[in-house]
Formats: C-alpha cells, sequence, structure tokens
C-alpha cells in the first residue's frame, strides 16, 4: 500500500500553519507562523490584521513545510483544510488557498472540522492511540468534552455555556496586568502563588449535564481584584492566578472525568491550547490515574492551532471518503457533529 501524504493547512485564528503529515500518524513537517507578536499590543486578536496577515505569508508557509518535508507538490495525496469554526476572515484565505491547490493540481480537496483537528494531534503524538476514548478540548475558543467513537464519529458530552476556559485565561491575565496571550502566562506565575488563598466559584449545572460555565468564576475574580483595588489594598498576584486556575481546573477535570466514568472509558486524552497547561495535565492525571484511567495529551508545540493536526484528521477523513468540491465555503461557527 502506497503511503498518504495529507498536506493540512490551517489559519482559523491567528497561526498561518501547513505541514505534511504520512499515513495519519508521522509529522513530516510543521511550519507556524505566529501572529501574537502583532496582535500583543491590542491584547487580543484582531479580526481584520490577522485576515491581512494570513494572506502575505500563506504561500511561504506552505512552500516551506513542503519543502521541510522534503516532497513535492504532486506527491502529496490530498489537500486537507480547516473550514470552521473560527475567524470568518481568517478561515477564508486557508480555504480560497487549499481550493486553488486542489483545482490547479487536481488534487483531493478534504475539509475539516478545526475541534476535530485538536483532537486527532494526540494520533501523531501517540501513535498508539486508537479510539474509543473521552477527550477534553479546551482552547481559546472551545471547551468541549468530546467521545470518540471511532476516526471520525464523535459524541458530544459537555461544551462551555458562555465563555471558554482559553477565554477566561486571557481575560483574567488581562486584570491581572499580565498581557496576552494569557495561558501560558497564567500558568507561570500561578506557580508561585497559593491555589487555596482564594476560593472562586466552581459551577455545577442542574441535573446530569457535564457543560461548563466559565463567566461567574471569571467575574468573581474580577470584582475580588476590583474590591481590593477601590480600599487600596495590597495583594498577591500569584495567589489570584493560583486560585482562579485551580476553580477552572477543577471544574475540567471532574467533569471529563465523569465523562469516562459514563462511558466506562479507560483512556482521557487532551487537546487544544490549554491542554498544556501545567496545572491542568498534573490535575487531571492525578485524579484520573486514581481510578484507573490512563491521560494522554500531545506536546506544547501541537496543542495550539497547527497544521498538523489538520492533516492528521484529514487523513481519516479522506480514508473514509469526504471531499469537498469548489463551493467549499468558511462556516465560522460550524458545530461539532
Amino acid at each position: 500500500m502506497n503511503d498518504i501524504l495529507i498536506l493540512g493547512i490551517e489559519s482559523s485564528c491567528d497561526e498561518t500553519a501547513a505541514a505534511v503529515v504520512r499515513n495519519g500518524r508521522e509529522m513530516l513537517s510543521n511550519v507556524i507562523n505566529s501572529q501574537i507578536d502583532i496582535h500583543k499590543k491590542y491584547g487580543g486578536v484582531v479580526p481584520e490584521i490577522a485576515s491581512r496577515c494570513h494572506i502575505e505569508v500563506i504561500n511561504d508557509v506552505i512552500d516551506e513545510a513542503l519543502q521541510n518535508a522534503g516532497v513535492t507538490m504532486e506527491e502529496i495525496t490530498a489537500i486537507a483544510v480547516t473550514y470552521g469554526p473560527g475567524l470568518v476572515g481568517a478561515l477564508l484565505v486557508g480555504v480560497a488557498t487549499a481550493k486553488a491547490l486542489s483545482f490547479a493540481l487536481k488534487k483531493p480537496l478534504v475539509p475539516v472540522h478545526h475541534i476535530k483537528g485538536h483532537i486527532c494531534a494526540n494520533y501523531v503524538a501517540h501513535p498508539e492511540l486508537e479510539p474509543p476514548f473521552v477527550c477534553l478540548v479546551a482552547s481559546g475558543g472551545h471547551s468541549h468534552i468530546v467521545y470518540a467513537e471511532d476516526f471520525i464519529r464523535y459524541e458530544i458530552m459537555g461544551m462551555t455555556r458562555d465563555d471558554a476556559a482559553g477565554e477566561a485565561f486571557d481575560k483574567i491575565a488581562r486584570i491581572l496586568g499580565l498581557g496576552y496571550p494569557g495561558g501560558p502566562k497564567i500558568d507561570a506565575l500561578a506557580k508561585e502563588g497559593d491555589p487555596h488563598r482564594v476560593e472562586f466559584p466552581r459551577v455545577k449545572m442542574a441535573g446530569d449535564s457535564l457543560d461548563f460555565s466559565f463567566s461567574g468564576v471569571k467575574t468573581a475574580v474580577i470584582n475580588h481584584v476590583h474590591n481590593l483595588e477601590q480600599k487600596g489594598e495590597d495583594y498577591n498576584r500569584a495567589d489570584i492566578a493560583a486560585s482562579f486556575q485551580n476553580a477552572v481546573t477543577d471544574a475540567l477535570c471532574e467533569h471529563t472525568i465523569e465523562a469516562a466514568r459514563r462511558k466506562k472509558a479507560d483512556r482521557i486524552v487532551l487537546a487544544g491550547g490549554v491542554a498544556s497547561n501545567s496545572a491542568l495535565r498534573a490535575k487531571m492525571s492525578e485524579m484520573a490515574g486514581a481510578e484507573g484511567i490512563s491521560v494522554l495529551y500531545p506536546p506544547p508545540v501541537l496543542c495550539t492551532d497547527n497544521a498538523v493536526m489538520i492533516a492528521a484528521a484529514g487523513y481519516y477523513e479522506y480514508i473514509s471518503g469526504t471531499r469537498a468540491d469548489m463551493s467549499l465555503n468558511a462556516v465560522p461557527s460550524l458545530p461539532l457533529e
């Protein structure tokens, strides 16, 4: 059987990325052009600027990915591209580029859901991994608990009803004057603080729901800091960061482990930018391990947006027969089905 080489293209937010993956498991190249330094001055991603930056660099990023992989475009089996969810202008750059390449080179075009991509990063990081398993996808835009029935079918068991976990991290980092992006900065500062200094709220949904809500803890932290500042009282930023992080990771771990219990799953997988949080990894491993559940997660470079995950997901979509034609469009609010 000939190797299947998938060129993945990702442009859903502020990373322009391209990668080549062989047979869904082996990363041959991984090129990411980050816009963090550009958006940092604004405290978050500016969609218009992100779209323009994607246009400026996407061709060079793809060329570099092919060169690093040591393959030509003619040797590529298919082109996989993120078509949602994400920022519509940013998505359109990747989709238009992938369509142009597919049309010109007569290569199959494979549409990929961004969240499925995050999950599939684990197949590259852990080549032995096979479904079924429970996966927590936590990032700046998403907080989902997903049951992976097989390589392309997923069941949503829980999701955020308001802010995503990563979004809450960014907002609290801003309140504490840490800057953007907030996740890594909160993680680093929290190591110096007391996670039990302030007991911020953990929201539990009614009934048997595994959904998340992080707007309450975010508001509680903001009010706590503002009250102290209005009284002129000093406070330890590290304690605030650690206490906030503790509340968020408690909710993420408890809900995900409960999902694993319900599915009688012996494996939990982490994915998305928040999956690189050291406290989350340690807590999930400890709590799940106490119940005989193993925990896997990708290296940090495959947690944030990248094209390796898109190529990996694209491989499984490709072998299952998923194809798109030239009518493929960006879907910014694409649901996970």
